[in-house]
């Protein structure tokens, strides 16, 4: 096993969305010198921040989570601000209330959008008429808006390089672990395979599904996470849809998004996207799970279904699906929250879990973050003081 030769202040395990804000903040923010990222794949943000819906949420999604919804009409404004070359707000968005099996009414979902301040009114007449009357009860038009997971990308790579932060693609961390005191070792993976060693005060796991799959001291989360192989179909519109985004709510469920990073849209359905799931444990890789699971497309039921509600969506073209594992806390199944795991671990000093569900959700993290107080290193020998 090679050991590295410099101490850091930071390991950040990921290079997802969360990861990549993370290490830009605390480099950025709060001054670490030494903080690496290191991240299994061969670029940033290439698994779940890339393969998924692309909403910057607005709340809609959750009327049956009130702080969900209600925390991501508070970042939605803050978000677009801070990451406006990457969000794509030239679409319309609607949202249409289903009149059978719907767990939400048109009235409850106007009361639930009052109550979060979220601005709707009722869609025109054009746009109604995209939907089938007898199983559509209501049509909104809302704000909603889509990113480009790319340009985020981008933008991580370019502000991770100015804040000094190194990444470490293709490698992967193994085990954190105890040294000392305020020390915690970090075993990571090379490409070639060989095993290095770093010794660093803080570690930050953001591998979203990878989280429980470290060896050594860690413990493991303390809450059950579900893990779900997910197909998010990527269809052509045809020209009548091509500048919506459309969410039936709330017992059939399915969502067509603009998907910004490809020019097409993605299709998901509630019944149709997850394919499988099992509760997480350490040893089970989910990603090597994924790797194994043959991938048979259920677009056809999708399209099919879909079709019914909005008749022209039977004139979208399939392309390709993108599949991915999905990481939900247990709790949390019954009423769609999806609140950030934000869990420091008492005994393994310095070292947090963080699972984001949401790309907007970021700033609940970077306030938790505001509120530790954060050491730097300390100089291993003379020469460095």
């Amino acid at each position: 096993m090679h050991h590295g030769d410099t101490d850091q202040d930071v390991v950040v395990i990921g290079g997802g969305f969360y990861g990549a804000a993370i290490a830009v903040y605390l480099a950025r923010q709060r001054g670490l010198k030494h903080v690496v990222l290191v991240e299994q794949e061969a670029r940033l943000m290439s698994r779940a921040s890339y393969n998924n819906q692309a909403r910057v949420h607005n709340g809609f999604h959750y009327p049956r989570s009130f702080t969900t919804a209600y925390r991501s009409r508070i970042n939605l404004p803050r978000f677009v601000r801070d990451w406006s070359a990457a969000v794509k707000v030239d679409f319309t968005k609607l949202y249409a209330i289903a009149r059978r099996n719907s767990k939400c009414t048109a009235r409850q979902f106007e009361r639930f959008c009052r109550d979060i301040g979220g601005a709707i009114e009722p869609a025109d007449a054009g746009l109604r008429a995209l939907f089938e009357p007898r199983l559509i009860e209501e049509v909104f038009l809302v704000e909603e808006h889509a990113f480009d997971t790319t340009k985020l990308a981008a933008w991580a790579e370019r502000e991770l390089a100015e804040s000094g932060v190194q990444i470490r693609y293709q490698t992967c961390v193994t085990a954190v672990s105890r040294a000392a005191d305020d020390v915690l070792s970090v075993t990571m993976r090379r490409p070639n395979g060989v095993l290095e060693q770093v010794c660093s005060r803080y570690v930050f796991n953001c591998s979203y599904s990878g989280l429980n799959q470290l060896s050594g001291d860690f413990p493991g989360v303390s809450v059950g996470l579900k893990q779900e192989i997910t197909e998010m179909a990527l269809m052509q519109m045809p020209s009548v849809l091509n500048d919506l985004g459309i969410t039936v709510m709330d017992g059939p469920f399915f969502s067509m998004m603009p998907f910004p990073a490809r020019g097409l849209h993605t299709l998901s359905h509630v019944r149709y996207t997850p394919h499988l799931h099992w509760n997480d444990q350490q040893g089970l890789d989910p990603y090597h799970k994924l790797a194994q699971y043959d991938r048979i497309s259920r677009v056809d039921r999708m399209v099919r279904d879909v079709g019914r509600y909005i008749p022209a969506m039977l004139d979208a073209r399939y392309v390709e699906s993108l599949f991915e594992v999905k990481t939900v806390l247990v709790k949390n199944e019954s009423d769609d929250g999806r609140p950030i795991l934000f869990e420091k671990h008492a005994e393994l000093p310095g070292c947090y879990s963080v699972l984001g569900g949401k790309i907007d959700n970021i700033y609940d993290v970077l306030e938790r973050l505001d509120s530790l107080a954060f050491m730097p290193r300390e100089p291993r020998n003379m020469q460095e003081r």
